[in-house]
């Protein structure tokens, strides 16, 4: 049986290196991420699984006892990305492993979404082992389209796979003077970024709005400022965010467009992006020039992977076809030559089954009579 422990005090000065900056690691694995959902009312736990490493974010139940907890993103075992090659079976270990020890210590259901290949057989009958099934997606897609960028890719090689017509609007948009601003806490230098000089919390917050509004158009909901801003500016100050933006012709001149992405996982990965319809017109390549000075840096830093972010169609979780709400972002990511990967999705092991069922009811009538509150 692997080993499982807690972590704490010293022995996590160095987890974000084994759980974020490694292949296959992810920010929210990080402890900037457990400070977040920690301020938001979370029990946060973190543990070492074998080699493998887990942040646990509980839920007790109140007055019922027990409780539930969530992986997200996780297990990370070091050097295995997705790959649909049977290498997911490490991870599906992991994460079995860690199961069973929080069912023993009292909670009664486990949900996890690590990156792991849907085709990864071995990954599944790992899980089916010990009583996982698939369940609803937690975080906003399943999926995600990325370019592989393996060791010796410079800028020629990926701009030669960016289809014709957005090459063109990344030119004319360069041409047009359009500059992108960058807040990071890295000092990587690239052509083409400016830094940017006002705070960075600031930066964030004007582009909740950004993305308040492309949400609106595109119909998504989103939480208050306060929940988004707090922790892009927790992330951004660790080093596992960077913002970019796009403004017409200096850098003091009119916001057009932004784009947070996150440094994890050996890749470079699109959380959010959001522009304003009413200047497209004027730039229409605003958001092709963010998106390629974004892998610019990806390229600078030696990453091996570009992540342009989801497009799951709600509910079906599967490529977007024409006429669907996403299919116009498909079509997007795309034509900079990137392809669909497909992923397990999310996983729950319900230890005890009624003491779940109670716990959840009590929640709700919880967020019932309390509505601010948050419970999973």
């Amino acid at each position: 049986m692997t080993d499982v422990r807690r972590l704490d005090g010293p022995e996590l000065d160095g987890w974000d290196a084994t759980a974020v900056d490694v292949e296959g690691g992810h920010v929210l694995q990080s402890r900037a991420w457990a400070a977040h959902r920690a301020a938001t009312g979370w029990e946060t736990r973190f543990h070492a699984v074998g080699e493998a490493r887990a942040l646990v974010l509980v839920r007790p139940w109140r007055m019922v006892g027990g409780g539930s907890a969530y992986v997200p993103r996780g297990p990370v075992v070091a050097g295995t990305p997705w790959t649909g090659d049977g290498s997911g079976a490490t991870v599906g270990k992991a994460l079995a492993a860690l199961a069973v020890q929080l069912s023993d210590s009292g909670l009664d259901v486990l949900a996890a979404d690590p990156e792991v290949a849907a085709s990864d057989d071995a990954y599944r009958r790992t899980l089916d082992g010990v009583g996982f099934h698939g369940i609803p997606e937690i975080q906003p897609s399943r999926h995600r389209m990325a370019i592989p960028m393996p060791a010796g890719t410079d800028e020629a090689a990926v701009m030669d796979g960016i289809a014709k017509a957005t090459r063109q609007r990344i030119r004319r948009a360069e041409r047009d003077g359009v500059v992108v601003m960058r807040w990071d806490a890295a000092r990587s230098e690239v052509e083409g970024h400016v830094r940017g000089t006002e705070e960075g919390s600031e930066a964030l917050r004007r582009f909740y709005g950004l993305l308040r509004e492309t949400g609106d158009r595109r119909g998504f909901g989103f939480a208050g400022p306060e929940e988004f801003v707090a922790w892009w500016t927790r992330a951004l100050a660790a080093g596992h965010l960077v913002y970019l933006e796009a403004r017409e012709g200096a850098p003091d001149g009119d916001v057009l467009g932004g784009l947070v992405l996150y440094r994890h996982g050996r890749r470079l990965s699109t959380a959010h992006s959001g522009d304003r319809a009413e200047r497209r017109r004027d730039h229409p390549g605003a958001m092709h020039l963010l998106r390629w000075r974004a892998i610019q840096l990806a390229l600078a830093e030696g990453r091996t992977e570009m992540d342009l972010g989801g497009v799951d169609v709600a509910g079906a979780r599967r490529e977007p076809v024409e006429g669907e709400p996403t299919y116009g972002l498909y079509e997007h990511k795309k034509s900079f030559g990137a392809s669909w990967v497909a992923l397990a999705g999310a996983q729950e092991r319900v230890a005890r089954p009624w003491r779940y069922a109670l716990g959840r009811g009590m929640a709700r009538l919880e967020r019932t009579v309390a509505p601010g509150r948050t419970a999973r």
